[in-house]
C-alpha cells in the first residue's frame, strides 16, 4: 500500500492507541500526511514516533472532543496549513459501563451521548468545507455491532452508535450528488483493544484480530474507493 495516499491529508481521532493508531499508522505508511488527535499528548507523541521511525509523516493535535470551540480551532488550523482535507476518521469513542438501561447514570448516559453522537457532529459540521476541498473526500465512522443489533447491558453504548450511524447515513445521502464525499460505516468486529478487554475482562486477547488489521482493512478500503454510502464489517482473518 506504501505510497498510494501520496499528498493527502489525513485526520484521525482517538488515535492514541488501539484501532485509531493502527489506522493512523498505516495511513501513514501508505503516504498519507495523518493528523493524529486525542486528549492523551504523551499517547500521540508515541503513535507520531513509530510512524516517524517508518519514514512517515504526521502531526499530533491534542483534543477533547467534547470541547466544541477546540474543534473549530483544529479546523481553522489544517485549513491554514493544508487548505483542504482528504481523509476523516472518526474513531473516538466512549463506551461508559455496561448496565442494565434502568440503571444507567444519567451523568454518564449524556456523556456518553456527548463523545459519541455529539461530538461526531461538531467534526462533521467544522471539517466538510474541508473535504469539500478535497479531489476525493472520505469519511470513515468506526461503530460496533451493537449499534444494529441490540444487547443486554449495551443499550446506552448502542444506542449512542446507533444514532452515530443514522448521521452518517443521513450525511452520506446529502452529500451524494452535491459533496462527492464518500462515508464508510465499519464495523471493526471483536478486536484486542483496552475498549473491549474492559467490556470483556476475562476474555483471552490473543484469540482476537488485532488492531493493525483493522488498520490495513480501513487503509485498503481507503485506497481501493468504495460506493458512496458503504458499510462492513470486518472479519477475522483467516
Amino acid at each position: 500500500m506504501t505510497g498510494r495516499l501520496e499528498g493527502q491529508i489525513a485526520l484521525v481521532t482517538g488515535a492514541s492507541r488501539g484501532i485509531g493508531a493502527a489506522i493512523a499508522e498505516t495511513l501513514a505508511a501508505s503516504g498519507a500526511h495523518v493528523i493524529l488527535t486525542a486528549r492523551q499528548g504523551e499517547m500521540l507523541e508515541q503513535v507520531e514516533d513509530r510512524i516517524h521511525e517508518k519514514g512517515g509523516s504526521a502531526t499530533i493535535a491534542p483534543l477533547d472532543l467534547t470541547d466544541a470551540d477546540a474543534i473549530g480551532r483544529l479546523a481553522q488550523a489544517v485549513g491554514s496549513r493544508w487548505g483542504k482535507l482528504d481523509i476523516l476518521v472518526l474513531n473516538a469513542a466512549m463506551l461508559g459501563t455496561l448496565t442494565p438501561l434502568n440503571h444507567a447514570d444519567a451523568k454518564e448516559f449524556a456523556d456518553v451521548f456527548t463523545l459519541n453522537v455529539s461530538a461526531q457532529q461538531a467534526m462533521i459540521a467544522a471539517f466538510d468545507p474541508l473535504l469539500r476541498k478535497s479531489d476525493a473526500p472520505r469519511l470513515v465512522g468506526i461503530t460496533s455491532s451493537v449499534a444494529t443489533a441490540p444487547r443486554a447491558f449495551w443499550g446506552v453504548y448502542g444506542a449512542s452508535k446507533a444514532a452515530f450511524e443514522v448521521m452518517l447515513s443521513a450525511y452520506a445521502e446529502e452529500t451524494r450528488n452535491v459533496g462527492r464525499i464518500k462515508v464508510a460505516i465499519i464495523d471493526p468486529g471483536a478486536t484486542a483493544t483496552k475498549m473491549r478487554q474492559k467490556a470483556y475482562p476475562g476474555e483471552d486477547p490473543a484469540t482476537l484480530k488485532s488492531p493493525e488489521t483493522v488498520g490495513q482493512r480501513v487503509t485498503a478500503l481507503l485506497t481501493e474507493g468504495y460506493e458512496t454510502n458503504h458499510r462492513e464489517r470486518i472479519e477475522n482473518p483467516a
